[in-house]
């Protein structure tokens, strides 16, 4: 059902999301239920995710209250158009992780899945723009590096210590 748990990138996503929003928390999580909301749940986060909509389009969840955070792991790079979506969450936090633009490698597009593709892949600075245009602002950032299970090559010698992920804590803005 789902490919290999990458549990290295799930134990530093679960080690961010715990310093800057310690469990109990209630989250929205955009993005279909996957291994990682299992993760969360395990550490003591009462996790509720999106269904799948369109979330260029589609943007009701983000619009309810009662939630302490909302949270998109891997996921903002598939909107098109991020900023709306990003703009009317009403949680008071956001914790996000993106894959971050690499120099040596062209942004990410699925050979057999139409849906996963990487609209976006950014670099640190735009990313903390887009937020900061969204209203919100960074108050803690991580970047880690993705090594690859292959042992030969140049990518795979890059991935050994160029950060593919980005991982940010927000609170809105002060008006």
């Amino acid at each position: 059902m789902y490919k290999k748990t990458p549990v290295r990138r799930y134990e530093l996503t679960l080690a961010f999301l715990q310093q800057n929003l310690p469990a109990p928390a209630k989250i929205l999580d955009l993005g279909v239920r996957n291994p990682f909301s299992e993760w969360m749940e395990e550490a003591g986060y009462e996790v509720v995710n999106t269904e799948g909509e369109d979330l260029d389009f589609v943007r009701d969840a983000v619009k309810q209250g009662g939630f302490d955070a909302v949270t998109a792991f891997e996921i903002l790079e598939h909107v098109l158009n991020p900023l709306p979506l990003l703009s009317e969450i009403e949680a008071p936090k956001l914790i996000a992780t993106i894959p971050m633009r690499l120099w040596f490698a062209p942004a990410y597009q699925s050979k057999t899945d139409p849906w996963d593709r990487h609209y976006h892949e950014f670099e640190d600075w735009q990313f903390d723009w887009l937020l900061e245009k969204a209203g919100w602002e960074v108050k803690d950032r991580q970047k880690w590096t993705s090594p690859s299970p292959h042992p030969f090559g140049i990518r795979p010698l890059l991935r050994q210590f160029t950060p593919r992920y980005y991982g940010v804590a927000c609170e809105r803005s002060p008006k």
